[in-house]
């Protein structure tokens, strides 16, 4: 695996992990009461951001670490999601 891959990789982890962490704990207008004119009731009031990205960001170190030492060591290659060739046609 080389360094692009790796990169990949971790910003795939990062994104996913992003979006799930995004709406935990998010505080509407809504749920507050605090409705300004001119915005949907569902608009973020309070979204704690720099926090939840600190959160992700180890969250995703901790999950790709762990996939790249597996990657790396051979455990797990490309030729193990090859379903062609094991599935395809002449594979009796």
């Amino acid at each position: 695996m080389g360094i692009t891959s790796a990169l990949v990789l971790f910003a795939v982890f990062w994104f996913m992990i992003l979006f799930i962490a995004l709406p935990i704990k998010l505080e509407t207008q809504g749920d507050r009461g605090e409705r300004l004119v001119g915005t949907s009731a569902g608009s973020p009031e309070v979204t704690h951001l720099r926090k939840k990205l600190r959160w992700v960001t180890i969250v995703a170190i901790a999950l790709w670490l762990p996939t790249c030492a597996i990657i790396l060591s051979g455990w797990i290659s490309v030729e193990d999601f090859d379903l062609y060739s094991r599935f395809g046609p002449g594979s009796n």
